[in-house]
């Protein structure tokens, strides 16, 4: 009887455990990866290609979902993912200032609401000005804003980029007169006269690259496709935070689902196809697990709350 009883109990074990979030196989759904940004720029192609080796190993459903937020940013689409399931069900594709930014404007995200699956990208990106612009570089928009007004157009006021510019300007001995964010930050932007400057990756102005000036770009070292210019921090003196994006789930998503999330991803950034994006374009391609991203994240933490002591 003792034996029949440890049986029974072993069987109701095992089924509890099958129907665990954590022990259920993965996926056991559809699948949708929120991009918080409209189609068609660096994070929303890659995503696209994670999503299609998605199905391709899983045969699960796996879509890709647009969600701009206007002059929020990425915060909507983010706080949509917040709000739902912690099953790896829904996928964040987000930029740095998701995590990094996020949990310092009061918006219900915390350091530790998301979990990094890993890092793949870092954007190309730069501060352009139109081809009639009185200057080319960061030296001679700063001996310009002295007495002229300087329109700057941005993803958000919070984001890296800007807080960049932002600092960059105040280490010049400048202000911007105006700034605004946008959804989408163009050659349209430029000659419509809608902002002076603008933070934007270089994929999004590529159409008239040869029409318009690069000022400088925002990362750890210069665009080699951009020949002779150089990087924002070195011209002003700041402290250098790339624009990068990641992979994130829910906060207690299961191990086993960031594993096969991992797993996936990883190969398909270093293949072919994304490997020739970041040739042609200047994106730097890659896969940086959850481990070496989370420690990104703190580290560029302090690096944003150094630029940010900077502006006040």
């Amino acid at each position: 009887m003792k034996k029949l009883a440890q049986v029974a109990l072993l069987s109701v074990a095992t089924a509890v455990a099958a129907l665990s979030p954590a022990a259920a196989e993965y996926p056991s759904g559809p699948v949708q990866f929120v991009v918080p940004w409209p189609p068609g720029d660096f994070e929303d192609v890659l995503t696209r290609m994670i999503a299609a080796e998605f199905e391709k190993a899983t045969g699960a459903a796996a879509s890709v979902v647009n969600k701009p937020g206007g002059g929020d940013g990425p915060f909507p689409g983010a706080l949509e993912v917040l709000n739902g399931p912690a099953d790896g069900s829904m996928v964040g594709s987000f930029v740095i200032g998701v995590p990094v930014v996020g949990p310092n404007i009061d918006i219900g995200i915390e350091k530790d609401s998301f979990t990094p699956v890993g890092i793949f990208l870092t954007y190309p990106f730069v501060l352009a000005a139109g081809a009639d612009a009185p200057y080319s570089d960061m030296a001679g928009l700063a001996a310009y804003a002295k007495d002229n007004d300087v329109v700057l157009g941005h993803f958000g006021a919070g984001l890296a980029p800007t807080r960049v510019s932002m600092a960059a300007a105040s280490k010049l001995g400048f202000e911007f007169a105006d700034d605004a964010a946008f959804d989408m930050l163009d050659c349209n932007t430029l000659s419509s006269g809608d902002a002076d400057v603008i933070n934007t990756t270089l994929a999004l102005i590529e159409p008239c690259l040869g029409d318009i000036k690069i000022l400088g770009n925002i990362g750890e070292e210069p665009i080699g496709k951009l020949d002779g210019v150089k990087t924002i921090a070195e011209q002003a003196g700041v402290n250098n935070l790339e624009l990068w994006n990641g992979l994130f789930v829910k906060k207690g998503t299961p191990q086993e689902v960031i594993d096969v999330l991992t797993d996936i991803a990883s190969k398909t950034m270093a293949g072919d196809e994304a490997q020739q994006l970041m040739t042609e374009t200047g994106a730097r391609v890659y896969w940086q697990d959850m481990a070496a991203s989370q420690a990104r994240i703190e580290a560029d933490r302090e690096k944003l709350g150094e630029l940010i002591d900077m502006v006040q």
